[in-house]
């Protein structure tokens, strides 16, 4: 079926027919009613919206239960983690100074790691160990749901050493241990061609 574009051959738009077909009345009913042209493009719409209405279904379904869970887990972590937290401390060249970041910022950089590592969606952050002692050993354990189609331990090497460098670029934590655990593995909803081996 091709989408029907413009308008009738009556000069009724397909906006028009559109509204009559939301609402059930127009100004222009009476001809709507008896004109072919009219007639044929509310069918083209009627197809359309069935059509949508399955697509929408599909993803729906694609989506469904075990998608919940993790999805749940990243939001109700989110809201943990969008607080500020300890306070980690930073050297400063003038000893008068304190200077610290947020255990929430850290955690935030954390996660923007993750997001361009392809495949990957970074789920729990903690920091283990006492951050607010300069030089304390620091374990971070970051939990990951995955795509199907992506090779697991390439990606979480790659997220363990993206991570480690950021976090020695921008931190000065003693991590001790990056733990990555891959807790889900889902497909792509409606697009399973897009994970690549």
């Amino acid at each position: 079926m091709s989408a029907p574009t413009g308008g009738t051959g009556c000069g009724r738009s397909i906006e028009t027919l559109a509204s009559y077909l939301d609402t059930g009345t127009s100004p222009d009913a009476a001809h709507i009613s008896s004109c072919p042209q009219c007639q044929a493009g509310l069918a083209a719409l009627r197809q359309l919206n069935s059509l949508t209405g399955e697509l929408l279904a599909h993803d729906l379904s694609m989506a469904a239960a075990p998608e919940q869970t993790w999805l749940r887990e990243i939001l109700a972590n989110l809201g943990l983690e969008t607080r500020a937290g300890r306070a980690i401390p930073i050297r400063a060249e003038d000893h008068s100074d304190e200077l610290s970041q947020t255990e929430g910022s850290v955690i935030a950089l954390i996660r923007n790691v993750g997001d361009t590592i392809r495949g990957a969606t970074i789920g729990r952050c903690r920091l283990r160990g006492d951050i607010t002692v300069a030089g304390a050993p620091v374990d971070l354990d970051v939990r990951v749901s995955a795509f199907y189609g992506y090779r697991l331990p390439a990606m979480a090497e790659r997220l363990r050493n993206e991570i480690g460098t950021a976090l020695a670029t921008h931190t000065e934590l003693n991590l001790h241990t990056i733990n990555i655990t891959i807790t889900d593995l889902r497909t792509l909803p409606g697009h399973p061609e897009e994970a690549n081996p």
